[in-house]
């Protein structure tokens, strides 16, 4: 049985086995001697993230992914800033906390992705899709965001300062102010 892929039955959410084991080793030992304890190595390979779609704390800094297809990919806490993602689909990703500033975003599909303080400043959104997106609390200050999608998008507490915008549509969304676009 591989322990890298198992997970707990009847849990709300898919919790890996050895992410399990780690935690109660932990409790048993004493969160001191856990310290120097992690989960598996993040990987700093694109063409690893393009087979697992998973890269968790990963520093792909300027990494070429270009038409990647990177549908509910897991990126949380990754470095992806001055990447190229033109024309990527990363909808359903998980981009907590990513580094994605001065990257080129433009026309990627971010529909559904989870982008809870990212910083996507001075990055390209030129006719990027956030439409559903949660970004909460992201940094999108410079960004670019011409003919962006931003349709039932969550942009609460996000920090929109200097932004260049034309065209951009935020129907439905809620705005930093915590207002919804009509």
């Amino acid at each position: 049985m591989d322990n890298h892929s198992t997970t707990v039955p009847c849990s709300p959410f898919p919790v890996p086995y050895f992410v399990l084991a780690t935690i109660a080793s932990c409790l048993l030992v004493g969160v001191a001697a856990c310290q120097k304890s992690e989960l598996p190595s993040a990987t700093n390979d694109p063409e690893q993230l393009l087979q697992t779609k998973q890269c968790l704390k990963c520093d792909l800094n300027g990494a070429q992914l270009s038409k990647a297809d990177l549908q509910g990919a897991k990126l949380n806490y990754a470095n992806l800033s001055g990447a190229d993602l033109s024309g990527a689909n990363l909808s359903g990703a998980l981009l907590d906390s990513v580094d994605l500033s001065g990257a080129n975003l433009s026309d990627v599909n971010l529909s559904s992705a989870a982008l809870a303080k990212a910083n996507l400043s001075g990055a390209n959104l030129t006719g990027a899709n956030f439409s559903g997106a949660f970004l909460r609390a992201a940094n999108l200050q410079d960004a670019q965001l011409n003919n962006t999608k931003f349709n039932d998008a969550d942009l609460n507490t996000a920090n929109l300062d200097g932004v260049e915008i034309n065209n951009a549509d935020f129907q439905g969304a809620m705005m930093p102010d915590g207002t919804i676009k009509k």
